[in-house]
């Protein structure tokens, strides 16, 4: 019961990260609410924290690169927005401009790319006899 909640709170957290880089493109018609912006690492990292809670073997690490590896594809859809919008190619709508693209780039990026990089393959030396 602990994983599907936060199966269900880290796809609510990541969707947040979604709907707040989507905005400044143009693709959903509302501007994002202040919710969004606190809603998308904390709901992130809660369902991650409960993912880890209810996994029957934390040390492999799955419940981490369920949760990292969509945030930094989300991270990097932003960074694509920032420089399509930088190149002129799309128009950023809103107040905020391109803030929460770089909000989901830089919160993302790290919280994607730390998860990733916690289990990463690792070589192993050989051993010497």
């Amino acid at each position: 019961m602990i994983a599907i909640a936060g199966g269900l709170l880290a796809l609510l957290g990541l969707l947040s990260g979604a709907l707040l880089a989507a905005a400044p493109l143009g693709l959903i018609a509302v501007a994002p609410g202040l919710s969004l912006w606190i809603l998308f690492p904390l709901l992130t990292l809660l369902g991650w924290f409960l993912l880890v809670v209810g996994d029957l073997d934390p040390a492999r690490g799955f419940a981490t690169k369920v949760v990292a590896a969509p945030l930094f594809v989300i991270a990097l859809l932003s960074v694509l927005g920032l420089v399509a919008a930088g190149a002129g190619l799309v128009a950023v709508n809103g107040p905020m401009g391109t803030s929460p693209l770089w909000y989901v780039a830089l919160v993302g990026g790290f919280l994607g790319a730390l998860g990733s990089a916690a289990y990463a393959r690792r070589s192993v030396p050989p051993q010497a006899s």
